[in-house]
């Protein structure tokens, strides 16, 4: 067992008097949000880099007049003013790269059969919705969990896809032409494909995702609310 997966099993026993058998559940949560605490310095870097190309976006507006028939030398230009300014356009994949192991972690842990028998009240960690669904339906005692899970993924990605367009709005063709029109309009929508994820992933998986998720609305609401604060 790894020592990730040798912690989750410790938060489960402390956690054992209070959640009982949803304890392992309760772990994952914990641990979850002891991971995101440990990336929030670079998530307050990364709202520093996002406020910084905010305060570009006029420039590169300007780029974009000058060069609007040489797509390549716009998209040179514009990488040129953010190295000069100290401003990094991947800072902001940083912290979700460094959450991939421990998504992983949960993903195989529970979907190879380790620690079979945890459940989050009638759903078993290591299963999926197909299987919810296979055994009592939607509404059945496990669907109705999976249900709640979805209710909060959308209400979580409903209001980052707000946030994110306002911020993409913010920086005007910034974003647009250092990453092209056309996945400009994609990145707003990319907070729904969670609701995909929690659907197919081992419920384990699933809980990582949501309360990740969750932090990160949260957290952007925190850094984004005023500049002068990150």
């Amino acid at each position: 067992m790894s020592v990730f997966a040798s912690l989750v099993e410790q938060l489960a026993g402390l956690l054992q008097p209070l959640f009982h058998g949803s304890s392992t559940a309760a772990a994952i949560v914990v641990f979850t949000l002891c991971v995101r605490l440990a990336v929030h310095p670079l998530s307050r870097a990364a709202a520093r880099g996002q406020k910084a190309r905010t305060r570009l976006a006029p420039k590169v507006a300007e780029l974009r007049e000058k060069h609007a028939k040489d797509p390549e030398r716009l998209q040179r230009a514009v990488l040129e003013l953010h190295a000069q300014e100290k401003v990094s356009p991947l800072a902001g994949c940083l912290p979700s790269l460094l959450q991939a192991p421990a998504f992983f972690l949960m993903y195989h842990l529970f979907s190879g059969g380790g620690m079979t028998g945890h459940a989050l009240l009638a759903a078993p960690l290591g299963g999926r919705w197909a299987d919810a669904l296979g055994h009592g339906g939607l509404l059945g005692d496990a669907g109705l969990v999976y249900l709640a899970l979805f209710a909060i993924v959308a209400a979580v990605a409903t209001y980052t896809y707000r946030r994110t367009r306002g911020q993409m709005t913010e920086l005007g063709g910034g974003m647009a032409g250092g990453l092209g029109a056309g996945v400009g309009k994609v990145i707003p929508l990319l907070s729904f494909a969670t609701l995909v994820t929690v659907a197919v992933v081992p419920l384990a998986a699933a809980l990582y995702v949501v309360t990740s998720t969750a932090w990160t609305a949260a957290e952007r609401a925190y850094l984004y609310r005023e500049t002068s604060t990150v």
